[in-house]
């Protein structure tokens, strides 16, 4: 790695437990386990335009995207091509130089400032030795992203731009907008002139009735399911109940409703909590962070950030002005 040792930092325990929360949804794991995480596990801070890994390194690390984007490329005859592109709450590694047994083929760079948490790849490997539930974890987070390459390049291969533009909106919904113009174009395989073009047609002929009936089915959608609560809720998922592509669930979103998917949310999970305190109850029964888990977030800071954004202030002090005014 062309890093050095002093970049790399004891991880924090909140990142710790927002990685090990987003594990568990696949799979409970082992207090042992947990432990060893919080042991071992390391943060990394990479600006914009810094290596992660350069072309002939060795990867030596597991990397988890606590927030930002990370772009994967190979150079070939003097042309740079867009392996891959990972954003917050996705694994990231070699994947020509897994667990550092040979040189990576291609590098990887920071497309916006990036936190990244890491394993090195001993203790990973020592780790699938002495616990099932991480074999059995890793494996589906492989074969995710494996079914998702394998569907990436069916449709850059076969598709023609249109198509790959609406593939990259469906399975990457809200990051058009924060990822570098010529680093999505090459990764779909077109001129950033096309994508551009493309991306002023789509889907523009979606007119505004249209947008407004779909945005009441997807409240009466959240009300009524309250599928707010699960917690790896995404728009794929909520799209499917609509019948209606991702793409333009997410569009119509931004559009629209000038918000994103995750946004929109947390809306009903923060309205859902609040209902909770208001009927007075709420934290007589249960903690605050566990009614956050219950209305769907994922961790504690999550829960915190987006209360804070939605709301204008803390969870804490929004209670106590509840408090006040019932005095």
């Amino acid at each position: 790695m062309n890093h050095t040792c002093e970049k790399y930092k004891p991880a924090q325990a909140e990142d710790v437990a927002h990685v090990l929360t987003l594990l568990e949804a696949i799979r409970p794991i082992t207090p042992d386990l947990k432990e060893e995480f919080y042991e071992h596990a390391i943060t990394l801070e990479l600006q914009e335009g810094e290596h992660l890994l350069r072309q002939g390194e060795r990867c030596h690390h597991m990397y988890f995207i606590r927030k930002g984007a990370l772009m994967a490329y190979s150079q070939h005859r003097q042309k740079q091509i867009t392996t891959y592109i990972s954003v917050e709450n996705e694994f990231v590694s070699s994947l020509s130089g897994l667990y550092g047994q040979q040189p990576s083929r291609e590098a990887i760079i920071a497309v916006e400032p990036t936190l990244l948490v890491g394993v090195y790849t001993d203790i990973l490997l020592g780790w699938y030795d002495r616990y099932f539930d991480l074999n059995y974890i890793i494996r589906q987070v492989y074969e995710n992203y494996y079914r998702d390459a394998q569907e990436r390049s069916h449709v850059v291969r076969i598709g023609n731009a249109k198509e790959r533009y609406l593939y990259f909106v469906k399975s990457k919904p809200g990051f058009l907008d924060r990822l570098p113009m010529e680093c999505v174009a090459s990764f779909l395989d077109m001129k950033p002139e096309t994508l551009s073009r493309i991306r002023k047609q789509s889907p523009s002929t979606l007119d505004a009735q249209e947008a407004n009936n779909l945005l009441r089915k997807a409240a009466q959608v959240m009300h009524e399911t309250e599928c707010f609560k699960e917690k790896t809720l995404k728009v794929q998922a909520l799209a499917e109940r609509l019948g209606v592509p991702a793409y333009k669930l997410s569009w119509v979103l931004n559009t629209y409703s000038k918000t994103s998917f995750t946004d929109f949310v947390n809306q009903y999970r923060i309205a859902y909590l609040k209902e909770q305190l208001e009927q007075g109850e709420g934290l007589q029964n249960f903690t605050l962070e566990a009614l956050a888990l219950e209305a769907g977030f994922a961790s504690r800071s999550g829960f915190y950030k987006a209360f804070r954004k939605a709301e204008g202030i803390s969870p804490r002090a929004y209670i106590n002005s509840m408090q006040s005014m019932d005095k």
